[in-house]
């Protein structure tokens, strides 16, 4: 019986279980799987540096306050973060890694950095 490659349906030779003809074949059949998943991964991945850089940048020290106006201009996305911490009194501090924000009155934030 004559296997085929399952990516390019040529004759494979060899192990009598491989089921690829080549590492070219192999890599290119698993990245067609892995294909939508590693977008939605990478998408998020690239929001989450951005925002870490955006929040990194406006607080050199370990703690800044800024207007949400500036955060927006620079880019940062509310909608990614790593984790949030809520405080005994209710405050929730939303972070990116070590770099985190707090939402106080007039849309103004204060920038925290975690140690």
């Amino acid at each position: 019986m004559e296997k085929l490659c399952s990516e390019c349906g040529e004759k494979i030779k060899g192990r009598t279980d491989k089921k690829f003809c080549s590492d070219y074949c192999r890599n290119s059949f698993h990245n067609k799987a892995n294909k939508d998943a590693t977008n939605l991964i990478r998408n998020t991945n690239n929001a989450l540096r951005r925002n870490y850089r955006i929040l990194q940048e406006l607080n050199p020290g370990d703690k800044t306050t800024v207007p949400k106006s500036k955060l927006l201009s620079k880019g940062l996305n509310f909608e990614f973060v790593t984790s949030i911490y809520i405080t005994k009194n209710g405050k929730q501090y939303f972070f990116v890694y070590d770099q985190g924000y707090l939402k106080l009155e007039n849309d103004i934030y204060a920038l925290v950095r975690r140690n």
